[in-house]
């Protein structure tokens, strides 16, 4: 069940002119570049911006995400024709052979639940040809991220063209590690609707993940600092095997 920020269809319009800066979607390009991707399968690919980024590049790409609202919001872009979308999860994917594989932003950490998540890593890899590889980022434990998550330190109103004002901002709920839940809050000015938001994420530890890798079948090659955070997430790198 995808949470109600992707799912509903005012939150979903909404998603990508509050979060208009994406620069850390540019670790990804460039990866993919730096793979020699041209087969790309995007994971939780939400209101397809990365997916598009890719397919105007001239890659054959595959987005898949389990909430409708965010597909139909990307489905609208220019350019969706280029790219193959999927209404559902990595864990039961139709059959490709693709050459890399992401998660993007929060993705990983929003698979919350064990079984999810060894549904999400088992159907990256039959999807990925042989020698190919996974690519995702999760924030580093340690630094707490979730501290700077309130009212305070979130709260906005921003204009948006055609739909109006509204006014957002994030609240801490609870912090029982590894899970962190918070709920995010809108007001739509126009006619005073209050929609909120409740996410949880799951904060791994590196070598929780790299175990978890390996179990699944990869060989992890690299783990990096995330360019646009560093020192406050990890951008994991696994392949399958040799090619």
């Amino acid at each position: 069940m995808a949470d109600a920020l992707f799912e509903h269809p005012r939150l979903a319009a909404i998603y990508d002119p509050l979060d208009g800066d994406r620069s850390d979607l540019d670790t990804y390009l460039a990866i993919t570049t730096e793979l020699g991707a041209t087969r790309v399968l995007d994971i939780g690919c939400g209101t397809g911006t990365f997916a598009l980024m890719l397919a105007e590049r001239g890659i054959e790409v595959t987005g898949v995400d389990p909430a409708g609202a965010s597909l139909a919001v990307a489905k609208a872009k220019p350019g969706a024709a280029r790219v193959r979308w999927i209404h559902g999860d990595a864990s039961d994917l139709p059959a490709m052979q693709v050459d890399l594989a992401t998660m993007t932003a929060n993705v990983a950490q929003a698979i919350v639940d064990p079984a999810a998540w060894a549904g999400t890593l088992w159907g990256a890899h039959r999807a990925l040809r042989p020698g190919g590889h996974l690519v995702f980022e999760t924030r580093v434990p340690a630094r707490q991220a979730w501290l700077e998550w309130n009212r305070a330190a979130s709260h906005r109103v921003s204009h948006i063209d055609g739909l109006g004002t509204v006014e957002n901002w994030v609240e801490l709920i609870d912090v029982s590690l590894p899970l962190v839940t918070f709920r995010w809050t809108y007001v739509f000015q126009s006619d005073g609707q209050t929609l909120t938001s409740d996410s949880t994420l799951r904060f791994r530890e590196r070598d929780e993940i790299e175990a978890d890798l390996v179990a699944h079948g990869y060989t992890v090659t690299d783990v990096r600092d995330a360019p646009d955070r560093p020192g406050l997430e990890y951008v994991f790198l696994a392949c399958t095997g040799q090619a």
